[in-house]
């Protein structure tokens, strides 16, 4: 929990085939509850034997329609949202493949040989006026807009899942996080503490720590996918 909230509306899944990190929101009792519910959705998936990104999309989009019809049930939901965002070992022609998934604005970075990509484009306002050029990402991280987000699950129409597919690299690792970790940490300062790190448990919980030192203004959640 981020130092100035007063509720974790974070939530995470790290099993089987499937990591995954929802951030939710809609205030007092409603973004955890949209959170819960996607990662909920998205479990079973996590011990199938054979997962299709068509399956991933679809749970997904069924998901959304769960959390719309939830947040009419009673006043203090309606209203709610999540972002989700996360990578799935799927079924290609002869090897499982990743498939990056995202909705929303908390990030899938990948890191290989040193260097940290990100996978994952934000569905933010800022974003959106970077791709213009009417910013530049250093101006996005101060800018007030930043945290609004014009991509969520919990609307009508159901939103499209953003979708990368990835070959497994040796020795690659993924960061998924929510943008409490990026509000605080600069990608080179991500990079750092994955480098320093030994162990993915080593680098979440260090990423964590230092996303509350740096401030702490959001939840914070990570999780770090090693391949085998």
């Amino acid at each position: 929990m981020g130092r100035h909230r007063e509720r974790n509306e974070d939530s995470f899944l790290a099993e089987g085939r499937v990591f995954a990190v929802a951030d939710g929101m809609g205030g007092h009792a409603a973004g955890d509850v949209a959170s819960g519910m996607i990662i909920d959705a998205l479990r079973p998936l996590a011990h199938s034997d054979v997962l299709s990104t068509r399956e991933l999309t679809e749970v997904i989009q069924a998901a959304n329609d769960d959390i719309v019809v939830r947040g009419f049930q009673r006043a203090p939901t309606i209203g709610m949202g999540t972002t989700v965002t996360g990578v799935a070992l799927v079924s290609g022609a002869d090897t499982a493949l990743w498939a990056v998934f995202n909705v929303g604005d908390s990030r899938v970075y990948r890191f290989r040989d040193g260097r940290l990509t990100q996978v994952t484009v934000d569905h933010s306002e800022v974003q959106e006026l970077i791709d213009a050029g009417r910013i530049t990402p250093e101006q996005a991280r101060t800018d007030l807009r930043r945290h609004i987000v014009t991509r969520a699950l919990g609307t009508i129409p159901a939103p499209p899942v953003d979708l990368w597919i990835l070959p497994p690299e040796p020795g690659e690792q993924f960061l998924i996080c929510s943008d409490g970790l990026t509000e605080e940490l600069t990608d080179p300062q991500i990079e750092k503490v994955l480098a320093d790190a030994t162990t993915p448990a080593e680098a979440a919980a260090n990423l964590v720590d230092e996303a509350l030192r740096a401030g702490g203004h959001d939840n914070v959640t990570v999780v770090v996918v090693a391949a085998s």
